[in-house]
């Protein structure tokens, strides 16, 4: 179970709260409000409205189907932020492309930071204070930071004099909030280091990201071996007869995008495709658990 799992089942008391008719909590100064701001909440997909001011009406279906692939197989990675409307009823202020691939995933419930009224100064607090602990994962830091900048309108530089660090610090957290989810799940669960995931962002192609990560757990590389390989991926095949990749093989067989996509739906994973110079290739389907691995053979068998 992932991390992303395991905090978003610790929202389950607080929703309670929320739900209480006798202490409906409406605004930062009612009883109850500091357990829930800066918190995950798991709140009822039904109890939540679109923002009818949404500017973005049009979603990609392609892309919005592989987000519920992903969120099938790791959850929800980055909460969405709802403000409370009345009782039990929530209007959505971001992450309208997670709540949407949710449904399509068959979830009932969705992690969300909730939005109350009055409660900005309460929320920097929170965030802060949830920033300076010590047993926080990166992509979680990335996360509050990225949150200060949305919600209370900061700048990095005024990140950084919140929080006490250096702005440079700052951008290169947020950074992580680039990678491939697969990726930010691999760092919150320890599979990775900042220090790979920081390697790897140099990389803007996620199925190339997804490549080397799988390298660097099966692998066993450290930072400096996986800065190696970023390196060796900048530069390109060689010239002196070194290793191209599929798409410059000499057999004039290329794997396409679409057709790349196509084993990723069905398999719920990023799968890998290498074809060598005479038309050969490997196909490789990553796992992440027995209980990921079972799931793979079941979809093989039909």
């Amino acid at each position: 179970m992932t991390k992303a799992i395991k905090k978003q089942a610790l929202g389950r008391g607080l929703s309670a709260l929320l739900k209480d008719p006798e202490n409906d909590i409406k605004s930062a100064e009612d009883k109850g409000a500091d357990k829930v701001v800066g918190n995950i909440i798991e709140l009822e997909i039904e109890s939540i409205e679109i923002n009818p001011f949404q500017p973005r009406t049009s979603f990609n279906e392609e892309t919005l189907q592989e987000l519920s692939t992903s969120i099938k197989e790791l959850g929800v990675i980055q909460p969405i932020t709802v403000r409370k409307t009345d009782y039990n009823k929530y209007q959505l202020i971001s992450g309208e492309r997670r709540l949407r691939a949710s449904k399509l995933a068959g979830l009932t419930h969705v992690p969300a930071y909730i939005r109350l009224a009055n409660d900005n100064d309460s929320l920097v607090m929170a965030l802060v204070e949830n920033i300076q602990r010590h047993d926080l994962d990166p992509i979680e830091i990335a996360m509050s930071y990225q949150r200060l900048m949305d919600e209370i309108q900061l700048t990095q530089e005024q990140v950084s004099d919140r929080v006490g660090k250096k702005r440079s610090t700052i951008a290169n957290y947020l950074r992580l909030l680039k990678l491939d989810p697969v990726i930010q799940t691999g760092i919150r669960d320890g599979f990775i280091s900042m220090g790979h995931g920081r390697a790897i962002i140099t990389i803007d192609d996620l199925d190339a990201q997804a490549d080397i990560y799988h390298k660097i757990v099966s692998q066993n590389l450290s930072v400096r071996e996986t800065e190696a390989l970023v390196k060796e991926y900048h530069e390109g095949p060689k010239e002196d007869g070194g290793t191209k990749p599929a798409e410059n093989k000499t057999s004039g067989f290329i794997v396409n995008d679409d057709e790349r996509k196509t084993f990723t739906n069905f398999f719920g994973s990023k799968v890998d495709v290498k074809i060598d110079a005479k038309g050969k290739g490997k196909i490789t389907i990553p796992f992440h658990s027995e209980e990921d691995f079972n799931r793979i053979i079941k979809l093989i068998q039909g």
